[in-house]
This record gives C-alpha cells, sequence and structure tokens, in this order.
C-alpha cells in the first residue's frame, strides 16, 4: 500500500491521520513526493500513519498514481470528517483564502507554503485555529526549506529579537548573482533566470520585491510579537540596478544584495526591503545564486544565521510535511504562535539613518565643489571603464535628509543605493 492510496478498508482510523493537498503544483506534488518517500520515517516521528485521502486540482493526471485520490471539488474534503489535515500549497489569496478558512472552521489544521496569504490574512486565520484548538502552520512562506518560523516561534522566546535581515528571494538573488559573475544587464540575467525555471513568466512578484516584503513582514510579526502590515513596508526591487552598479560595488569590494529588514531602535521599529551594498563582514555577503540566508539579532543570543535553499520543489515541501508532522502531533491541541493580531506601528524611513552611494554625471573636477557642498566631504570613486561619471558614499543621515539633498543634484544623479557597512 503506497501513502496515497486510499486505505481506509486496511487501516484503523484511530492511529490514521488523514491529509488532503491542495493543488498539485510544483509543492503540492512536492508533498506527496516528500511523503511517499519518506513516509517510514515520518510516521516514527508523527507516532501515527500519515495517509494522504485527497488531493484537490482542476487538472486531471493521468497515469499519475496520484489519480486514484484526485478530485475536483473542495466540498468533498471539507465535508469528510476524516480528514485531519489540509495542505494549501495553491499559492495566491483566494480561493486559498477561501479554503483555508473552511477547513479551519471544520475543525481541521491547515499547513500552507502560501506566504501571500499569510502575510495578509494570517492573523485572522490563527485566531479561528485557536479558537477552534487546531492549527494553523506555515514554516514553508519563508525561506522555503530554511526552517525559521519554529525557532523564532520557540526557540528564541528567550530572546528579545531586536533586527532581522534577510535574503529572501532566491530569483532576486540568483538575477544579482549572475549580474555580479558575468558582468550582464539587469535584463539579460532575468531571461537567464527565466530559461532555466528560477523566475516566472511574469516576475514583477519577485523583482519588485513584493515577495521579500511579504516573508518581512511575517518574520517581523512573530520576532515582535505583534502583526506587522506589509503594506506599510517601504518596498523597492532591483529593476533599476545596473551593470555599472555592480562593477562599482565590486570596485569597492562590496556585493548588491535585496534585502528585506526590520529593527527595533529607540525610537520604535522600522522596515523596509531594498537593494543594498554589504561588505565582507556581514554574513549575508557569500550568500550567493538561489539561496537564502536570515540574520538575527536577540538581546542574549547574539548573532545568529539560518541558511539554505530558499525555494524549489522539495525543500519547500519538505518545510510543509515538517509542519504536518506538527499538526498531526497536536491534533486537538493549539500551538501558541508568538503573533498577536495588535498591529505594530512602524516609523517612517524617512527618519532612519542610512549611508547611499550615488552616481553622478560629470567628472570629479568638475563636480566635486559642488557636491562637497551639498554633502559635505566625500571620497570620489572613478572607473576608468565608465568615462563621464563617477561616484561617492555619503556619511550617514537621515532619509528624509538624504532625498532633500538629492533633489539639489536635478537631473545629474545617475542612481543611488543604500549602503549597510
Amino acid at each position: 500500500m503506497t501513502p496515497v492510496e486510499n486505505s481506509d478498508e486496511s487501516e484503523d482510523n484511530e492511529q490514521m491521520v488523514n491529509v488532503a493537498v491542495l493543488g498539485y503544483g510544483t509543492v503540492g506534488s512536492g508533498v506527496v513526493e516528500v511523503i511517499n518517500t519518506n513516509h517510514d520515517s515520518i510516521n516514527k516521528k508523527t507516532g501515527d500513519e500519515i495517509n494522504i485521502k485527497y488531493v484537490l486540482d482542476l487538472r486531471d493526471f493521468p497515469g499519475d498514481p496520484v489519480e486514484k485520490i484526485l478530485v475536483h471539488d473542495f466540498n468533498t474534503i471539507v465535508n469528510d470528517p476524516e480528514v485531519d489535515i489540509v495542505v494549501e500549497t495553491m499559492g495566491g489569496v483566494h480561493p486559498a483564502y477561501d479554503f483555508t478558512k473552511q477547513a479551519l472552521l471544520a475543525g481541521k489544521s491547515v499547513c500552507t507554503s502560501n506566504k501571500e496569504l499569510v502575510a495578509s490574512h494570517g492573523t485572522e486565520l490563527m485566531q479561528i485555529a485557536e479558537d477552534k484548538q487546531i492549527n494553523y502552520l506555515f514554516e514553508a512562506s519563508c525561506g522555503g526549506g530554511i526552517p525559521i518560523i519554529r525557532p523564532l516561534n520557540s526557540s528564541l522566546t528567550a530572546d528579545e529579537i531586536d533586527q532581522i535581515t534577510g535574503i529572501l528571494n532566491g530569483t532576486t538573488n540568483y538575477i544579482l548573482t549572475k549580474m555580479t559573475r558575468d558582468g550582464s544587464e539587469f535584463e539579460d540575467a532575468l531571461v537567464e533566470a527565466q530559461n532555466n525555471g528560477y523566475a516566472e513568466r511574469n516576475p514583477e512578484a519577485d523583482i519588485e520585491g513584493h515577495d521579500a516584503c511579504r516573508k518581512i513582514a511575517i518574520l517581523s510579526s512573530l520576532a515582535y510579537g505583534h502583526h506587522v502590515n506589509f503594506e506599510d513596508i517601504h518596498t523597492e526591487g532591483i529593476t533599476k540596478i545596473t551593470a555599472t552598479d555592480i562593477k562599482y560595488a565590486q570596485e569597492i569590494g562590496a556585493a548588491i544584495k535585496l534585502l528585506g529588514t526590520s529593527c527595533k531602535t529607540e525610537n520604535g521599529f522600522y522596515a523596509m526591503v531594498t537593494p543594498g551594498m554589504i561588505d565582507p563582514t556581514s554574513p549575508l555577503y557569500s550568500v550567493n545564486g538561489v539561496f537564502n540566508a536570515i540574520f538575527v539579532h536577540g538581546n542574549v543570543l547574539g548573532d545568529a544565521m539560518f541558511y539554505g535553499s530558499g525555494a524549489g520543489k522539495l525543500p519547500t515541501a519538505s518545510a510543509v510535511v515538517a509542519d504536518v508532522v506538527d499538526a498531526a502531533r497536536h491534533l486537538h491541541r493549539n500551538i501558541m504562535q508568538n503573533w498577536s493580531s495588535h498591529s505594530l506601528e512602524l516609523k517612517d524611513i524617512s527618519e532612519m539613518e542610512n549611508r547611499f552611494f550615488v552616481r553622478v554625471k560629470g567628472t570629479v573636477a568638475g563636480k566635486i565643489d559642488e557636491i562637497t557642498e551639498i554633502f559635505g566631504r566625500v571620497e570620489p570613486i572613478s572607473l576608468p571603464s565608465v568615462p563621464g561619471e563617477f561616484a561617492f558614499i555619503t556619511k550617514s543621515m537621515k532619509e528624509a535628509d538624504f532625498a532633500a539633498k538629492a533633489e539639489k543634484l536635478a537631473d545629474d544623479m545617475l542612481g543611488r543605493i543604500r549602503v549597510f557597512f
């Protein structure tokens, strides 16, 4: 008997945990594969038999063993009292939200990889799960296969977390790595990422920073204990990063990464998603390709970093299945989440202090006096391979002050990137 077969006739239901998988795409099929491949060890860790009773999808899969348990109507699942856990791997908000809510209200725990849904409706869904004494678990929603949700929710609860910074999107990290290694322009690196399956045909959510934004909102909500609304987070993508920017970064020994970050300061909480220059002293400096990493700082722990494959079928599915095991162990007992529905008010980033890398038109001799008058004394950076411009790094200043100074350069400013060293 394989795990994907309906085994009602041969197993004692009291010793069986029935699972329904919503969506048989990349992650959903990965969940089925992981449970099939590691069935014995998963059952041993769970203490019960994990049985995939249903897979929901609009499509048919002729010849695939899953067709024996394939259904097209969610009501088949939600109305079946034998289904204990629903795995939601559909993505997007609708109908995933509607199905998840119905499943929870019907007393079924839900495990998901859907960061968009968790970021937008997580507090409501967790509250329903708590009221029903079941669970809404989402380890795979941030960092793919990297275990980070569970550590924030349990292992690090003795700490006061005051900073989280991460490379949270494998697509953008692959593109920036490709641009760095090959000298490619953004558009060419994006096409290669798409051709290699690392970027969607419509890559907007990744390259504009929306995916990383939702992930840092989830991580921040757990770290600080209050709901962080992803819509309140200042977000920039990587579409304006050029091969020339990369050359300058290499010249000064830096790397450009898309960073999701949040921090607790004396003035309050800040959060942003933005490209940034980091140097080799940063633990994130050497994180390349599709890999992700999440740096956490606590007042007792100090520094810690979680690193691994941030996306992909089996790494993400592995994290989902880990939640299935956790949910099976706590079928009628809610696992407390350190995430209240009370909203955390973020400070306006205009009050944040940062340094900025700035590129300007002109020569050092013809422009440095104007730059000094606006920004104070700076060290110009010139590249022989890039004539007609130069760059400099400002001292630390508030974002609002930089914006005001940058306006004085009018059309001569070719670009700016925050510097985090």
